[in-house]
């Protein structure tokens, strides 16, 4: 199972929101750059980076910031926010980001989603953020009248790499994840699942890497990283033992 620790975007710094809240925002490294590097150190092999300004505007807003992180650490990244367009997908995986996350897309057009995980196999994912069990996009602005495991199946048959499922109410706010209910999507879907969202302890790690088996493959975290909650080398640990 892969822990993605989280780079949130906002102004060219690194940030945690509560809700998806852009008022609320707390700034924790003005270095993007340095952050990557840290979580480098710290022994992650992936990053999730979200460009939140971008998630807003529907296009690029902190391309530096992101080009930043790229040319300083070798790990693999995930990126997310703002990229709706063929142009958006292909600039980025030139650029040598891993994958790229396909949120609002996935609504408002899903044959792009479709084109592209057939274009660029494994690279794509789809993000789903989940608001009382509803879709929410435009940077969470929005929410639509569809429920998530509905959106997720549209893709299971065009070879996206995985769905990351935020649950927008414990986002951000160090309240502990549901592990039953991301299970719950996650058996419903044949594509694999990254949870994000609420994750604010070990236990919560364990609680999640025991859903493996339902097809739970990820986990993003963010404050509870940022604030020493959780401790790297223990959570990285914990996801490498084999189940008893």
């Amino acid at each position: 199972m892969i822990l993605f620790p989280a780079i949130d975007l906002k102004g060219g710094a690194c940030v945690r929101l509560v809700r998806g809240d852009m008022a609320s925002a707390t700034v924790f490294n003005r270095d993007p750059a340095a952050q990557a590097r840290h979580f480098a150190d710290a022994g992650f092999s992936w990053l999730h980076v979200v460009d939140l300004d971008g998630a807003i505007a529907g296009g690029s807003q902190n391309g530096a910031a992101v080009a930043a992180i790229r040319s300083t650490v070798g790990l693999r990244l995930q990126l997310g926010g703002g990229i709706r367009d063929r142009a958006a997908i292909d600039h980025w995986l030139t650029l040598g980001i891993d994958r790229v996350v396909l949120g609002t897309a996935a609504l408002r057009d899903p044959g792009l989603v479709r084109e592209a995980a057939a274009n660029h196999p494994g690279r794509i994912v789809v993000g789903i953020d989940a608001r009382d069990g509803r879709v929410a996009v435009e940077g969470w602005v929005e929410t639509a009248e569809l429920d998530v495991v509905e959106l997720a199946r549209r893709f299971e048959d065009c070879g996206v790499a995985a769905i990351v499922y935020t649950d927008i109410a414990r986002d951000g706010t160090l309240s502990g994840v549901d592990a039953n209910a991301v299970a719950a999507v996650a058996r419903q879907i044949r594509v694999p699942v990254v949870a994000s969202g609420g994750v604010s302890s070990l236990d919560d790690i364990a609680a999640l890497k025991a859903r493996e088996t339902d097809g739970v493959a990820g986990i993003i975290c963010g404050r509870a990283l940022y604030d020493g909650r959780i401790d790297p080398a223990a959570a990285l640990r914990l996801l490498s033992e084999e189940p008893c």
